[in-house]
């Protein structure tokens, strides 16, 4: 149940951040183009397992586009809005099917499921 409810809430923070992109009129093409640019973090396996688990769950999880997100609405920085939206809806998807923040034990093993 628990995990139904963790995609329930990646759909949920997908729809709106698409729902906040669209309402700012930003480009359709560059959410495109930049929604897989984020998992550039998986490079930390490059190093190991454990700083890769760092290096990628820094990146997927929700605080850092937030935390931008509400950087770019207080300095009215559109462009800043429009990367965190689309930063924060990669994060959320990769939520809604099933892929989640990584143990330092593996890739594969995530807080939603061994994929």
């Amino acid at each position: 149940m628990t995990r139904i409810l963790l995609h329930l809430e990646g759909a949920f923070v997908f729809l709106a951040s698409l729902y906040f992109y669209q309402q700012n009129d930003f480009s359709w093409l560059a959410f495109v183009f930049l929604l897989l640019i984020f998992d550039i973090s998986m490079l930390g396996y490059i190093v190991n397992e454990r700083v890769g688990a760092v290096v990628y769950n820094l990146s997927h999880s929700y605080v850092l586009p937030l935390l931008f997100i509400v950087a770019a609405l207080v300095a009215s920085l559109d462009w800043l809005l429009m990367i965190s939206l689309i930063w924060m809806a990669h994060n959320a998807m990769d939520r809604m099917l099933g892929y989640g923040l990584k143990y330092p034990t593996g890739f594969k093993d995530t807080h939603l499921q061994r994929i």
